[in-house]
Formats: C-alpha cells, sequence, structure tokens
C-alpha cells in the first residue's frame, strides 16, 4: 500500500459521522455570504441593497485573474454588505440576504458533449474553487503553464472526523466521477489517479464497481481511472505527499504539482463540476460534517454557503456541556473559534465541537529538544528551529530552516511533549514576510 516518509498515525473518529447519510440542511431567514471566500482577490458585488434575488443568481463577480463569482445561496432581498469576522479572525466584507420563503432558482444552461473551453468557462462561471480548504480558483488552477500529464483528485481525506468527501464518493459514486471525467477533458490530460486512504473501503468498492474506474493492480485500458489505495497516515491528503504516494514524484520546494506534471482536486470540487456542467448548478452549496463528542448529533450535511454557525449547531441537536473547544475545519489544520458567530464559505469541509477528552488545554512549555517533530515532518524540516527563531522574532532564520516551505499540517504540534505552538510559529513567520513584500 502507498504512502510517504514521515507522518503521524492518529485516532481517526469518524466512526462519529461516517455512517451517517447527507441530509439537507433546511433554509434559515439570513445568510452572510463572504466576499471573500477564495485565494486572490474579494469578488465585486453587482447587486444593491433592497434588490430581490434568485436562488443561484450572481452576486458579485470575480475582479480580477484570481477571484471567483459568489451566487445567492437563497431567493430572498438582498440587505447590504455588512464587516463581519471570518473563521481565520480576519474582518471581511459579508453580503446579508434575507430569505423571503420563495423558491425562484437561477440556472445556467446544462451543456452537453462539451468542449475543453466550454468546461474551464462554466466551471469559472460557476465559481469554483478548490474545496479541500485552499479556495484557490479551479479554473485557473487547472490552466497551468507548465505542461502537465496527471490529474490526481484527492480523496484521502485524512484529517480526522471528517466525512463529507467519503459520503460523496458513497452516495454520490457516478456524479462524482462524472465531475473527474469532466476535469480531465478540461486539463487535457491522459492519466487520472484517485487517491483514497484504506479507511474507505465502501467508497473504493463503489468507485471501482463503475465501468472505465479500475484499481491500481487491475488491467488498465486507455481512459481508465486508477483508484490508488493509500495508506491510512496523516498528512496523506496534503498535495506534496498525495502526489510522492500515487505517481513517485516530488515537487520541487517552492514549486506547484505542475512543476511535475500534476493538477490535484478534490473530492468535493469534482462534484461541483458535475453539478455545474450537467445541472447549470452554481457553487453556492456543499457537503460538511459537523461532528465531535461536544455535539449532540453529529451529521453530514448539504449546507448553502453563508448559513450561519449557530444555525447548523442548532440544526444538529446544540452543543453538549462538557464541550471546551470548537473548531472550523478538521482538528489538524482548521481554526480555533471563538464562538458560532461564523458563517460558512466554499471551503468549509466542517466544523467540530470537541471535549477536553479530545482538545488538549495543555499549556506550551520550552522545548525539550527531543527531535521528535523532525522525526514525522513530511517535509522533512526541523520545526524545533523554525519555532525557536520565529518565537525570538528572527524571522530570516526561520525561514532559513524552511517556514515558507510548511504546509502547516500540525504533525510536529501533535508529537511534541512540551506542546509547542509550531504551527503558529510558522503562521506568524509567513505573515511577517508577507507584509515585507507589501
Amino acid at each position: 500500500m502507498k504512502t510517504f516518509r514521515g507522518g503521524v498515525h492518529i485516532p481517526d473518529n469518524k466512526s462519529l459521522s461516517e455512517n451517517i447519510a447527507i441530509e439537507q440542511m433546511p433554509i434559515v431567514a439570513d445568510y452572510y455570504v463572504s466576499l471573500s471566500q477564495h485565494i486572490g482577490k474579494p469578488a465585486e458585488l453587482v447587486v444593491k441593497a433592497g434588490e430581490e434575488v434568485k436562488e443561484g443568481q450572481l452576486v458579485a463577480k470575480a475582479s480580477s485573474f484570481v477571484s471567483a463569482n459568489i451566487h445567492s445561496p437563497i431567493c430572498g432581498e438582498v440587505v447590504g454588505v455588512e464587516k463581519r469576522k471570518n473563521a481565520q479572525g480576519a474582518t471581511v466584507d459579508y453580503l446579508h440576504i434575507k430569505s423571503n420563503g420563495k423558491q425562484d432558482v437561477q440556472l445556467m444552461p446544462a451543456l452537453h458533449n462539451p468542449t475543453r473551453q466550454e468546461i474551464i468557462d462554466r466551471i469559472a462561471e460557476a465559481g469554483i474553487v478548490g474545496m479541500g480548504g485552499a479556495g484557490f480558483p479551479t479554473a485557473v488552477k487547472i490552466q497551468p503553464k507548465d505542461p502537465v500529464d496527471s490529474l490526481i483528485i484527492n480523496a484521502a481525506e485524512c484529517e480526522p472526523y471528517l466525512n463529507c468527501d467519503n459520503r460523496v464518493m458513497i452516495e454520490r459514486t457516478e456524479q462524482f466521477v462524472q465531475g473527474v471525467r469532466l476535469l480531465a477533458t478540461a486539463c487535457n490530460v491522459p492519466n487520472v489517479y484517485i487517491g483514497i486512504e484504506a479507511n474507505k473501503m465502501e467508497a473504493y468498492a463503489a468507485l471501482v464497481a463503475l465501468d472505465g474506474v479500475v484499481g491500481e493492480k487491475d488491467p488498465k485500458r486507455e481512459g481508465d481511472i486508477v483508484v490508488v489505495l493509500l495508506k491510512k497516515k496523516y498528512p496523506q491528503g496534503a498535495e506534496k505527499t498525495l502526489i510522492k504516494a500515487c505517481v513517485n514524484r516530488e515537487v520541487p520546494v517552492g514549486g506547484l504539482p505542475a512543476a511535475v506534471g500534476c493538477i490535484v482536486n478534490n473530492v468535493s470540487t469534482a462534484y461541483a463540476v458535475y453539478d455545474a456542467v450537467v445541472n447549470g448548478v452554481p457553487l453556492y452549496k456543499r457537503v460538511m460534517t459537523v461532528s465531535g463528542r461536544g455535539i449532540s448529533q453529529p451529521r453530514n450535511i448539504e449546507v448553502r454557503i453563508g448559513t450561519s454557525l449557530t444555525s447548523i449547531v442548532e440544526f444538529c441537536g446544540g452543543l453538549k456541556d462538557d464541550t471546551v473547544k470548537l473548531v472550523s475545519g478538521g482538528p489538524m489544520m482548521g481554526f480555533s473559534l471563538a464562538g458560532l458567530d461564523v458563517c460558512t464559505t466554499k471551503t468549509d469541509s466542517g466544523f467540530l465541537a470537541l471535549t477536553d477528552k479530545e482538545a488538549s488545554t495543555v499549556l506550551p512549555t520550552n522545548c525539550i529538544n527531543c527531535g521528535r517533530c523532525a522525526t514525522v515532518c513530511p517535509m522533512h524540516l526541523m520545526p524545533m528551529y523554525i519555532d525557536f527563531y520565529a518565537t525570538v522574532g528572527d524571522v530570516d532564520n526561520a525561514v532559513k530552516y524552511g517556514a515558507m516551505n510548511c504546509f502547516e499540517c500540525g504533525t510536529c504540534a501533535y508529537v511534541c511533549p512540551a506542546k509547542r505552538p509550531i504551527v503558529q510559529s510558522v503562521r506568524l513567520t509567513k505573515m511577517k514576510m508577507k507584509e515585507r513584500k507589501k
């Protein structure tokens, strides 16, 4: 079974929601849609206060080459733009839309036998971005300057607790695979791989049961999608580790997957491509996992973008009394939340409510130089030095030891006996380097 060097074996806690079918989150009264839910410039508003909008209507357009369209998640009235904090703690513009109870939907025309360019244009029109967390506009990502020959679909979903991609593959198998084929056409590549961890055998079986989808050890015909079974290990789903495991290519330091002929996309992104091309549905809703032992009823829900976590928690039965930590995303790479006054975006794969038995509340102490962090780092960095230099304010040395090459998987912090906030040190260094470039 394929894998990568380094990493850690973490209790995945997926059993809380892995067998729970996707449910539709009911429509709520108010939606707050971020204009900055993608990498690049914020979308530019095309509606005004008091205007009635339909579900699926364009409300903000891409404002530059690296930006993305945004569509209304419901039929309602535009209240206006408000400043709110996102999951990362930044204050950004949100479009407030109040539901009017109507069911008017504005979709795009379905495409039949689309050309490569038609697929790319539709992906851009639908506002599709990377839904695994990065949020990079997909139409830009699938047109790299470097020549590529392989599309890799990230189905590892290695973050503990999360099952949204797993449930999409199980319940919407044919639609997902059709989305993969559309992406392959748009990328103009002959080789297509789906990398999936070995703890998702129900999804694996559903995939290889389809015509034109084979396991890596099965006879392969031209045009077949190959499903690569990966060892269950964190962070197997990181782009660079996934590429190494699936096609045995190493992305150079500071390079992108296209540098080694690959494009990586997420399961939910592929499904969104299917929905946009075949059904004409823009990206204004997505599947996410709500889990943790602090949530009364763990669920996998299809939620409209801009839904408040308060409404989601209420739909899932509320929080238990022993909840001590709220997380947007997964426990390893997600963001701790101060409260529930946050609204969902295109990149939100999950929300966790963790109890004191799940979340560490131990305060950090001094590094003891044990070296465990360096042993597990999938990028072969020396995190203890990055943390030290970032802590004393020596940005240059933090960069020298690889802070800019870290993808913030959190394996170092997970194994650290001193509970050093290493990922925060990396993020601080990156933030300071970004400020230098302004």
